[in-house]
């Protein structure tokens, strides 16, 4: 079964409050679209703070971290539900198939992974058997991934294109550069690994 799934390129903004904000008038938009939202996060505390967010602009959501394990299978089954908005940390609720009701779930990722199997598997929630979904990844350059490779290049691109406070830029060629950067903590780390191993032979 071919997935109908739509992925964009990434959104990337020059702060991380810039792309919070963009994070959260993108689900505001996509919940009065009637849509099924799924936000992966990096960590429980991004979890959090994008939920007090979304308090503040009053869109009801159920927020996953791996600390209610028994709730997790069910909140993460409704996740498709028409309008229901899902944040989840990358470790959370795996293993649960999405039930998808009348809506496309739309995947909305608040930050690049290190690794792009984690990547691969939140954009792969949404359009599952055959289903159509789409994955949206929002970037900043003050990100972990992008302050290690790669952040200055593409600041020195957005301050000869004039880009503005709050505004986006969205570009293949930034999506194939943060790719790049992913390949090569992945690469670093597997030499670490190898590393290590060779040492416990030595010994």
């Amino acid at each position: 079964v071919k997935a109908q799934r739509s992925d964009h390129e990434d959104m990337v903004y020059r702060t991380v409050r810039e792309k919070y904000n963009a994070v959260a008038d993108e689900i505001t938009k996509l919940t009065q679209a009637g849509r099924p939202v799924l936000v992966g996060t990096t960590s429980v505390e991004i979890s959090e703070l994008l939920s007090r967010m979304l308090k503040l602009r009053g869109i009801k959501h159920n927020v996953l971290n791996a600390k209610l394990h028994q709730r997790e299978a069910d909140i993460v089954a409704e996740a498709g539900q028409a309008g229901t908005v899902t944040i989840a940390t990358n470790m959370a609720g795996r293993g649960t198939d999405i039930k998808l009701g009348a809506g496309v779930i739309a995947i909305v990722g608040t930050e690049r992974h290190e690794s792009r199997r984690v990547d691969r598997q939140l954009r792969g929630r949404a359009g599952r058997q055959g289903d159509p979904g789409s994955g949206q990844f929002f970037v900043s350059l003050e990100d972990n991934l992008m302050r290690l490779f790669g952040s200055e290049r593409i600041a020195s691109i957005m301050v000869r294109m004039g880009i503005e406070e709050g505004e986006v830029i969205q570009h293949s060629m930034i999506t194939k550069s943060i790719e790049r950067a992913q390949r090569k903590v992945e690469e670093n780390n597997f030499g670490v690994r190898k590393r290590l191993l060779e040492y416990d032979d030595v010994m």
